[in-house]
This record gives structure tokens, C-alpha cells and sequence, in this order.
């Protein structure tokens, strides 16, 4: 007689551990920072609900290394069919500097229908940062900021936990 493994049994692969995950959003906030060196403001829009906490511990560590103002907007949109596209606030994005924040890259889709409520405006530039980027783009769009390139099977996914505001790891299945 076969055994049952029940899925929650399953142990995860931890590719990040706390700690970790805030050295790496550490050290992309000073990317972004290296990189708008002549920008006074930046607006930060995360992709609802763990892009969103990644796009405040970036902007909480972007304060704490920078004079550079950042106003934080959220992108809600469903990632599996992306017809709407809704931003928490609406303002004049033209000569702003955007970046796009998400957990995870996968095939690059969710970064670009994220993309669509900018593209009504002329923005200085638009750049995007995730924490976890996998390697099987098949849209057009590339993360500026990787906190971790990892190369993975179509089958695995990666997950990314969030505790409050705290990314406490990601891991894959």
C-alpha cells in the first residue's frame, strides 16, 4: 500500500532567510540611489501586497541612506489575467522617476501590465526592482534591481513570506 504525503508536509528550499532578504533590499536601495544620483524624488510603486512590502522596506532604507524623497504608490491588478490595472493614487507621473517593485519576477507579465497607467504620462524613466528574479522571461521586460537571479525549472515556483511589514524569506516548491 502506497503512503499519502500531504502537501503542507512538503519541505520548503529556502533561498532566502530574513536577514538575507534585508541585505539584499539594502543593497538595492543603494543601487537605485547610485543610479538617481541627480533626482530629488522618486516614486516607488509596488505591486500589491508582498511588492508593496518589499517597496517599503526600500523606501524606509532609501531615507535612512539618501536625501532623496520617495512618495509610495501601490499597483493593484490580478497576475493571472491582468485587464485592470489600478493605481491607489493618481498623479501627474510626467518627469517622474518610476520604479516598478514586485517579490518575484517570473515570466516577466505582471511587471508589464503593471506598466500600463504609466504609459498615459511621458515619465523621465521607468525602472524596475524585485527581490527574486527567475530566468524565464517571456515578455519583454528585464529588473533593473535583482536582489537574487536564480535559474529554475517551469515547474518550481518561488514564494516569497511576509510578515507585517518584515519579508521573513523565499523559498521554492
Amino acid at each position: 500500500m502506497g503512503q499519502f504525503v500531504c502537501m503542507s508536509t512538503i519541505e520548503k528550499k529556502y533561498i532566502l532567510d530574513q536577514s538575507l532578504a534585508e541585505q539584499k533590499m539594502r543593497r538595492m536601495a543603494l543601487e537605485v540611489i547610485e543610479n538617481n544620483l541627480d533626482e530629488k524624488e522618486l516614486i516607488l510603486a509596488g505591486i500589491r501586497e508582498s511588492g508593496t512590502v518589499v517597496a517599503r522596506n526600500i523606501q524606509k532604507m532609501i531615507a535612512e541612506l539618501s536625501p532623496i524623497k520617495t512618495e509610495l504608490i501601490t499597483i493593484s491588478l490580478d497576475k493571472r489575467q491582468p485587464r485592470e490595472i489600478v493605481l491607489s493614487r493618481s498623479i501627474d507621473f510626467t518627469n517622474k522617476v518610476i520604479i516598478v517593485i514586485d517579490d518575484v519576477a517570473n515570466s516577466g507579465k505582471t511587471l508589464l501590465y503593471s506598466l500600463k497607467p504609466f504609459l498615459e504620462y511621458h515619465p523621465k524613466k521607468i525602472q524596475s526592482l524585485v527581490l527574486v528574479e527567475r530566468s524565464h522571461n517571456s515578455f519583454p521586460v528585464h529588473s533593473d534591481y535583482a536582489g537574487l537571479s536564480i535559474a529554475t525549472t517551469l515547474q518550481e515556483h518561488i514564494y516569497v513570506e511576509v510578515d507585517g511589514e518584515k519579508i521573513t524569506g523565499a523559498y521554492m516548491q
